[in-house]
């Protein structure tokens, strides 16, 4: 399999006082379709990874390559319009808009890159809801559902775009045992059924288990990539 993203020789400071460097030399890249996870103590820089790999924050050096092109050289406008078109992300926390109802949550990502909310539109989105199991609450306010509900809204939201790759920061952090099998389980599903890419970041062995390959990072650097 093609190679979707990845790191090339990535380190990461934060400026201050004194500074900082939590991320040393990484090389890293998930290949299309895959399933992967990435497990580490708190602090140990895998936020800060999916972050750089998600271009939400930048390495202070190396390259970012995301779908064949190198983030450095591409344009504020234009990696806005990759980073959307190609990437979903599913945090820990939702963030679905209060006032708006889960139906106009999911559509955000579309609606942002300036396109027309079509017949066809609605179709994907509904099937989506149906695909998650949450079609009964599609017009429920976020606030009328329940966590579980509204995390799986988060990842209809994630995948409206019918994006290459899932990013997941500790998706299933805030919720209790059976909601987060259910949406490991789903995760799986999209994956299998849709060739989705997730790189999922999790505390958590047991659920890194489930997924096709394990990167461990430990104070910054890689010390462990097996794959089952």
């Amino acid at each position: 399999m093609e190679n979707l993203i990845g790191l090339q020789n990535v380190n990461k400071t934060y400026r201050g006082a004194i500074d900082t460097q939590v991320l040393f030399s990484i090389n890293l890249s998930f290949a299309e379709g895959s399933f992967n996870s990435i497990v580490g103590e708190s602090g140990s820089g895998k936020s800060t990874l999916l972050n750089i790999l998600g271009t939400l924050d930048s390495p202070t050096d190396g390259e970012v390559i995301i779908n064949r092109f190198r983030v450095s050289s591409l344009d504020r406008n234009y990696l806005a319009k990759l980073r959307n078109e190609t990437i979903g992300f599913v945090f820990q926390f939702h963030y679905l808009l209060p006032e708006f109802t889960a139906m106009e949550n999911v559509l955000i990502p579309y609606q942002i890159g300036g396109q027309k909310v079509t017949s066809d539109t609605l179709k994907r989105a509904d099937e989506l809801f149906e695909m998650l199991g949450i079609e009964k609450v599609k017009g429920n306010l976020a606030t009328k559902m329940s966590g579980g509900q509204q995390q799986r809204t988060a990842i209809a939201r994630a995948l409206m775009n019918n994006p290459k790759i899932i990013l997941a920061d500790e998706p299933t952090g805030n919720l209790d045992t059976e909601n987060t099998a259910t949406i490991y389980r789903t995760f799986r599903e999209i994956n299998q059924k849709l060739k989705t890419t997730f790189i999922i970041v999790t505390h958590d062995r047991n659920i890194a288990q489930q997924t096709d390959r394990i990167v461990e990072i430990r104070d910054g650097k890689i010390v462990l990539d097996v794959t089952s």
